[in-house]
């Protein structure tokens, strides 16, 4: 099964607390929506200028998600 990485970027010397933030939010609406993820995650891009958070699905929810979600881009992603 294909995986697709959902992401969204945040600049601003608060990216890393947006990214975070929007992790929380991401995992509520995939529980409640009831969609089976494989991750969610965060990472620091440039310290205090560029962070991400991200969704980790199944390529079937890839575009009823990226409909109600508006990632900014998205990749393949095979996992660790």
């Amino acid at each position: 099964m294909e995986h697709i990485k959902m992401i969204w970027d945040f600049r601003s010397p608060a990216a890393l607390k947006t990214a975070q933030h929007y992790e929380v939010h991401l995992k509520e609406f995939m529980e409640m929506d009831k969609i089976p993820f494989l991750k969610t995650g965060h990472e620091v891009i440039t310290p205090n200028e560029h962070a991400i958070a991200y969704l980790v699905v199944e390529k079937e929810y890839l575009i009823p998600l990226r409909n109600k979600l508006k990632p900014h881009r998205g990749a393949y992603y095979k996992e660790e």
